[in-house]
């Protein structure tokens, strides 16, 4: 089989960072979010089951048909408006349930109209560029911080990092996560505690659907998934350089949401972050070989689905600083390429920047992120610079 061909042990490495960084920073998100509604613990352990096969088959599905990295997630900011608005509005599962369906054939609409890749199709490259630098750039900064509270960690994982990358630059990534374990290891950092033996199973929720419920969670969490999720999802994959067929794919999360629904899938989306570690160099020099990146994490996502709690255990076992310094030297390459194609054209430089610090920014407006925000700053300077020039050349 062809995908045995290419898969390699940094595309491997790269799967297994991609769900370590992605679950760990915001499965806590998602607990709450879940509790918000009453859940007991066999419906939180349902919605593990749910997001990690819709993540995975999402992901490795796709990735294999197309031979093109894939990369899905559930959303996280979704969840964080889920977490506040159902502790604010007192709504039962059931009434959660029915939003995430609704949302879901929202999503699925997005997707099978078009109108969501045509609105991307206006983006120039370079705004998508500084989009994607924008929102990477936090989690560089993030693991360069952890010094703060992990100094001994952080100095040990960047000089392997760095004489990695000099002596055998494709497995830098590979070699750092293996020091850094080894070493928390042997400082007794990592929490084995967590990790519990138990399969984990689907529990089916009947929808109720209200108008409140549509108001105060289903619209606020398709606007986030779309702003906030798939925007930069999307402009990942076009600063990576492939040519996905991104309503199909948005048609098929939607889809994916709405069948998993009811057993505790709140929303499937584009991921950003994650993508960037499958999709970049780091991954592998060969482009046409990274999408086994996306296949290795998404056999890790059904994983976690099927085997809840002991894979959830594993990876929230590690120590925070590692994940984030892991996260942030895995994404150095991408968001050195990313700052680099976003300042290349003088004429669109200075959009460019507004739209890349807008977005490091991390500003949140009416609850929607900064990915949203710095796209429209961006977009604004544009407008009024060409329009500018337009009527001096027409004068």
């Amino acid at each position: 089989m062809q995908f045995f061909k290419d898969l390699s042990l940094s595309t491997a490495v790269a799967g297994f960072v991609a769900v370590l960084v992605g679950f760990t920073s915001s499965v806590a998100i998602v607990f709450q979010a879940a509790q918000a509604f009453g859940a007991t613990p066999a419906q939180i352990t349902s919605w593990m089951w749910a997001l990690g096969l819709g993540m995975g088959l999402c992901s490795l599905v796709p990735s294999l048909i197309l031979r093109q990295p894939v990369m899905v997630a559930w959303s996280t900011p979704g969840a964080a408006v889920l977490a506040t608005a159902g502790l604010a509005g007192g709504f039962s599962m059931g009434e959660a349930i029915g939003a995430f369906m609704l949302s879901a054939l929202l999503i699925t609409l997005a997707g099978a109209t078009g109108w969501f890749e045509r609105v991307m199709n206006r983006i120039p490259m370079e705004i998508a560029a500084a989009l994607l630098a924008g929102v990477l750039a936090r989690f560089g900064l993030q693991a360069f911080a952890a010094a703060q509270t992990a100094l001994p960690l952080v100095l040990l994982m960047l000089m392997v990092y760095l004489v990695s990358r000099r002596l055998a630059a494709r497995y830098a990534v590979v070699i750092t996560l293996a020091v850094a374990v080894a070493f928390v290891a042997t400082q007794g950092q990592m929490a084995w505690s967590a990790v519990q033996l138990e399969l984990a199973l689907p529990v089916f929720t009947a929808p109720q659907f209200s108008v409140a419920a549509a108001i105060s969670l289903a619209i606020p969490l398709f606007v986030v998934t779309m702003a906030s999720q798939n925007l930069p999802g999307v402009a990942v994959i076009r600063a990576s350089g492939y040519d996905l067929p991104i309503s199909r794919l948005i048609t098929l999360t939607g889809l994916a949401t709405l069948v998993l629904a009811p057993f505790g899938a709140f929303a499937l989306n584009f991921s950003a972050i994650t993508a960037a570690m499958c999709m970049g160099p780091e991954a592998h020099a060969d482009r046409s070989r990274r999408y086994t990146a996306a296949v290795a994490c998404g056999a890790i996502y059904v994983a976690i689905g099927l085997f809840g709690a002991v894979i959830t255990g594993l990876l929230t076992a590690f120590p925070k600083e590692l994940v984030v310094t892991i996260a942030g030297l895995a994404l150095l390459g991408t968001i050195g390429n990313g700052l680099a194609a976003a300042l290349r054209d003088e004429s669109h430089r200075e959009a460019a920047l507004i739209t890349f610090l807008v977005t490091l920014s991390g500003v949140v407006i009416v609850g929607v992120g900064s990915a949203f925000w710095g796209v429209v700053a961006g977009s604004i300077a544009l407008f009024v610079q060409q329009y500018r020039r337009s009527q001096a050349n027409g004068a």
